[in-house]
């Protein structure tokens, strides 16, 4: 973590098998460097900005800003995620959802309020467009006679628009069965399946309502889709707290299993206190990401897949040049339903008043839409406006930063020096396994 460190909000220093390089905050550009430039850019470090404006500009690598302080105005709605069941059948220890009921009484998306959320979307999107709708809970599948409804709906209105339309799904696993698996492969589902590590670890962190451990019985249930993967893919998406930290096992375990995807990402809000990531726990986190992330360059250096999503989706990134002034497209181009029809940031605000925007019935409210924009641009956050990382992480999930506040800066900047590291190394050895649209000079 030390080494990366905020010391200018222009330039961010590293090194990799090559030797110094040098990122440009303005546009998420890399450089390499000389030995002499090297050393004026560590004494330029932590000096006066004005001193680093002028090194760039002496260089050739001052441009105009590619980020203003203009908010995004009224974006096309892109994706909407139903909560289809806000209830579930595990209790995980740390649920945001507060047991998939979101502080309510458990409920069920009726298909009157599904069939005009799927209209509001495709209404909005012209020839062409590329949509998707996400099927979120709670448990999703505890309502699956709404999914299937949903889907062919969509298809049927999409088609007739000429509109791709895409589906998603996360669930637990506990209730998939083959019919799942079957009418996902033929919609082109993307399924995330929440799974906590392995074994023991996951089952302390989600459990049956009735205590018993769930990981044997989703290893059983998600088998069916892992053999299918055509046009479907199945994610593995894996939750860290302070007891399963275990993550290059875990990886490892469910690669092995067969999942196209494996991601982490660790929890920073949640109701148990106990278990959210305290700043030794994002110590460990980012050893063990940087463990995974050593196994992914030298399998992708030896032509193997290794499909550690944190690590290509990163890469991916960097390589595009990716500047942004969100995280995300929560409130912009992104929406929760909630199941009785309320229309919020993100499925993670769903029965939240800091997330309401609007309602199904009448769109996103215009005043709250403009006002959350203008608000979470990540020039609006004061500890973002002088970190190098700001354009890659864009201010960081707006729930969390909502209601616990940053405790993993150091962690997000950690980890995006190391994937820089990562993507010269990488691209150094094979440059083919990269779109030919970034040069690095």
């Amino acid at each position: 973590m030390p080494r990366s460190l905020p010391l200018s909000e222009f330039i961010h220093s590293f090194a990799s098998e090559r030797g110094q390089h040098l990122f440009v905050v303005n546009g998420s550009r890399i450089y390499d460097l000389e030995r002499s430039l090297a050393a004026e850019v560590d004494e330029l470090l932590g000096a006066d900005e004005a001193a680093i404006a002028s090194f760039l500009a002496r260089y050739g690598l001052d441009a105009p800003a590619c980020i203003d302080d203009d908010p995004l105005v009224d974006p096309p709605i892109r994706n909407l995620s139903l909560a289809v069941a806000q209830k579930c059948n595990l209790a995980c220890a740390y649920c945001y959802a507060q047991g998939g009921e979101f502080g309510g009484a458990a409920k069920s998306m009726s298909w009157p309020i599904a069939r005009d959320a799927v209209l509001r979307l495709l209404d909005g999107a012209g020839q062409g467009a590329r949509i998707n709708i996400s099927f979120l809970g709670g448990e999703p599948l505890v309502n699956r006679a709404l999914i299937r409804q949903v889907t062919e709906f969509g298809v049927e209105v999409a088609r007739a628009k000429r509109v791709h339309l895409g589906f998603s799904i996360t669930t637990n696993g506990t209730l998939l069965d083959e019919s799942d698996a079957e009418f996902f492969e033929a919609h082109g589902f993307a399924v995330t399946v929440s799974v906590d590590g392995t074994g023991e670890a996951h089952d302390r962190l989600r459990p049956f309502r009735g205590g018993d451990g769930s990981y044997r019985r989703i290893i059983s249930r998600v088998a069916p889709l892992l053999r299918r993967q055509r046009r479907m893919r199945a994610s593995a998406r894996v939750t860290v707290t302070p007891i399963n930290l275990g993550l290059r096992d875990a990886l490892d375990e469910l690669v092995g299993l067969g999942f196209a995807e494996v991601g982490f990402s660790p929890m920073l809000s949640a109701p148990a206190r106990h278990l959210e990531m305290q700043a030794a726990d994002l110590q460990t986190m980012l050893d063990e990401m940087i463990r995974c992330g050593r196994k992914f360059e030298t399998e992708m250096i030896a032509g193997r897949h290794y499909p550690f999503s944190n690590m290509t989706d990163a890469l991916q990134q960097i390589h595009r040049g990716t500047h942004r002034p969100y995280p995300c497209g929560a409130g912009a181009g992104y929406f929760g339903v909630s199941a009785e029809g309320g229309l919020f940031a993100c499925h993670r605000f769903v029965e939240d008043p800091a997330g309401h925007i609007g309602d199904v019935d009448h769109g996103p409210d215009p005043v709250k839409r403009a006002a959350w924009l203008a608000e979470r641009h990540v020039h609006r956050q004061p500890p973002c406006r002088s970190c190098w990382a700001r354009y890659l992480c864009a201010g960081g999930c707006h729930h969390e930063v909502i209601h616990r506040g940053r405790p993993a800066c150091d962690f997000i900047r950690g980890w995006l020096h190391y994937c820089l590291t990562a993507y010269v190394n990488v691209m150094d050895r094979r440059p083919d396994l990269f779109p030919a649209q970034r040069s690095r000079s």
